[in-house]
């Protein structure tokens, strides 16, 4: 009688049996002790961050934790960032998909979401080339000229009627105007408009459901459910913004069909139809809103978020205000406006938003997904966990930064550290091949709103509120921005 097949079944459940073995003595990085199903969800209460910054200090830089079926493995120092994000780069390039970013499919059409294959290429190389290349950005910078003149207009008016200014939300309109004139060649609101409001609820909408805590992203079996509705908000949020895309793409493309006389734009969509009239498989109209929408959404809710919290820094901070303002007269003088090209000869204005960038990350995490397990320090990182890199918690560090707590631009004039993803102590826009797509837009950008901003007008906060008295609390989402909005009444210099 032939035993083989018997003698394979058995070879073959030997084999599983090892393999199970190896795997569940694998050594992962120590971490408190889960329960069963949830993990250390319960464990992990208030500020996500700061929790599992709490965790660090008793387990160390790289700890495992568990949130509910998904390992997560959390990374909290700068020597450990440098080490997994830099030694295993490769088999770090993709995102975790979370619940939300599935809705819609927008996951599948995503620049941000993406694996780092054909079409991310495709998506990533036409930005660069057409949008932040050195010769693109120099092309553009009138465009954000006008649009700063026309926020600084706006804030002279407030001047002469003693109006207190939202900070957030003029830094927002601006950002929205300059990236709307980049993609589309039109503005899409005013300062006192009710459009500009409207669409500031739909990317904060947006951005705060991309960045909530979903218990579906730890607990899959729930998916169907969508118990917080949090991937219904998604898909509410960026049904809207494709629809004002759609109106854009479809008024364009008919007065490409049906004027003789049309007059094409210097613009981002008409290389995007372009392409799609050239190429429809590979530049399909869905991959082309995808796109606008992320370029739109995150290129307006961080600089927004950014430039109030250098604002609420310095407000705080008369003495470093000052200093920064003198700076500016020094360099530019009085009469002048800012131009881009100033912004290098303007080492402390570059020194305060490092420092803001280290206080109030705007993006607290940075997540990967490895494709293979990683090797660290004789721990295992298995592959298909959830790696978490605690930017909050590696900028607060006590053992790098003095006085972590403390607004001190001075810390950044003496040093090379800056925010291009090397080093691994300030990782704001990122490293590697996922690095932020427009973070040489953004540095434009916030240099020259905030340098106006100090350059035309001092500042001072409605009656009854004393610098110490400005709340710093902040709301959480895939961008953190201050719970309670700025407000601040601007003053014009030598008036």
């Amino acid at each position: 009688m032939d035993n083989t097949p018997t003698i394979l079944l058995s070879l073959v459940f030997v084999i599983w049996i090892c393999i199970h073995f190896l795997r569940s003595t694998r050594k992962l990085p120590p971490g408190p002790y889960p329960y069963p199903i949830i993990g250390n969800i319960l464990q992990l209460s208030g500020i996500f961050h700061e929790s599992l910054a709490k965790f660090s200090e008793i387990y160390g830089p790289l700890m495992t934790i568990k949130l509910g079926s998904k390992t997560t493995i959390v990374v909290s120092s700068r020597e450990m960032a440098k080490e997994i994000l830099q030694k295993h780069e490769n088999a770090l390039t993709r995102r975790l998909v979370t619940d939300a970013a599935s809705a819609l499919d927008h996951h599948k059409h995503s620049v941000l979401w993406l694996p780092t294959l054909s079409q991310w290429r495709n998506f990533r190389k036409l930005c660069k080339e057409q949008i932040f290349s050195w010769e693109r950005l120099n092309a553009s910078q009138g465009i954000r000229q006008e649009k700063v003149q026309q926020l600084c207009s706006y804030l002279h008016e407030c001047c002469i009627i003693g109006k207190a200014v939202n900070i957030s939300d003029a830094a927002f309109t601006t950002s929205l105007n300059l990236i709307s004139k980049t993609l589309f060649s039109i503005d899409f609101a005013g300062y006192d408009s009710n459009s500009s409001v409207e669409i500031k609820e739909i990317v904060s909408g947006l951005m705060k459901a991309f960045g909530a805590p979903n218990v579906v992203d730890s607990l899959p079996i729930l998916r169907v459910m969508d118990p917080q509705g949090i991937r219904r908000q998604a898909k509410f949020y960026l049904e809207k913004l494709l629809e004002v895309l759609d109106g854009i793409i479809n008024q364009r493309l008919q007065e490409r069909r049906s004027s003789l006389t049309y007059s094409r734009r210097n613009d981002f969509l008409e290389t995007l139809l372009d392409l799609n009239e050239q190429n429809g498989e590979n530049w399909s109209y869905k991959d082309i809103k995808h796109l606008l929408l992320d370029l739109f959404s995150a290129g307006t809710e961080t600089t927004s978020a950014t430039v109030e919290w250098v604002m609420t820094e310095l407000l705080r901070n008369p003495g470093k205000r000052e200093k920064a303002k003198a700076e500016i007269q020094e360099v530019i003088g009085q009469s002048k406006d800012v131009q881009e090209s100033d912004i290098s000869k303007l080492p402390y204005l570059q020194a305060l938003v490092k420092e803001t960038f280290r206080l109030h990350p705007v993006a607290t995490l940075l997540a990967r997904q490895p494709e293979d397990d990683i090797e660290i320090n004789k721990y295992t990182v298995p592959k298909n966990s959830q790696i978490l890199v605690n930017i909050w918690a590696i900028c607060r560090d006590p053992g790098f930064w003095l006085e972590p707590e403390s607004f001190i631009p001075e810390r950044f004039l003496d040093t090379e550290i800056d925010v291009k993803g090397q080093h691994f102590e300030l990782l704001t826009f990122g490293t590697g091949r996922r690095i932020c797509l427009g973070m040489s837009l953004a540095h434009r950008m916030l240099h020259l709103i905030i340098a106006s901003l100090l350059h035309h007008f001092d500042w001072k906060l409605e009656d009854g509120i004393k610098p110490e008295d400005i709340d710093m609390s902040e709301k959480f989402g895939a961008t953190v921005k201050k719970a309670v909005p700025l407000k601040a009444i601007p003053v014009l210099i030598n008036t």
